[in-house]
């Protein structure tokens, strides 16, 4: 897809061992917070690609009320001699300083994008949330279409390794 990101999933994460460690090792409010991101990003990733084909990196954030908004910046054209139609890196690092930039009217946030997970060849969707107390969690969920019926296949969801960018000072 164009404008996907090169990356590679650390599929060791995706054990159940790793999950309920996660889990068990974060306040569980917190927990509750990325998980909610996690589900919504993916479910709205997913919803975008069948309605249009393909998604542009957005935003999800959990306002200090609890309440769960969508952020989203307007794309960039994509480097003359690119192969994509936007620079969806630069729609990612203006969605991090927004966020950074508002990050005391939320208490998480998460950033959903379009990855090429390289060893798999596969595009995946990528949600990486953090929370304002330094937990942070990302996942990866495959996906290629299905030409036969012209829908998307979705693969196994995995655990991804993720490092702070909006709490960060």
């Amino acid at each position: 897809m164009s404008g996907a990101n090169p990356h590679v999933a650390n599929d060791s994460a995706d054990s159940p061992a790793a999950v309920t460690s996660w889990r068990d090792s974060v306040p569980e409010a917190s927990a509750t917070d990325l998980e909610n991101l996690l589900g919504t990003g993916i479910g709205a990733a997913q919803e975008q690609l069948q309605r249009n084909g393909g998604f542009l990196p957005f935003a999800l954030v959990v306002e200090n009320d609890g309440e769960v908004r969508l952020m989203a910046v307007t794309p960039a054209d994509a480097e003359e001699g690119s192969d994509g139609d936007f620079d969806a890196d630069s729609m990612i690092s203006d969605l991090t300083e927004v966020l950074r930039q508002n990050r005391a009217d939320f208490r998480a946030a998460a950033i959903v994008c379009d990855i090429l997970l390289v060893e798999e060849e596969s595009d995946a969707i990528h949600v990486a949330a953090e929370h304002r107390d330094g937990t942070v969690f990302a996942a990866v969920l495959p996906y290629a279409a299905n030409t036969a019926t012209h829908e998307w296949d979705f693969g196994q969801l995995a655990a991804d390794t993720n490092e702070p960018s909006i709490w960060v000072d």
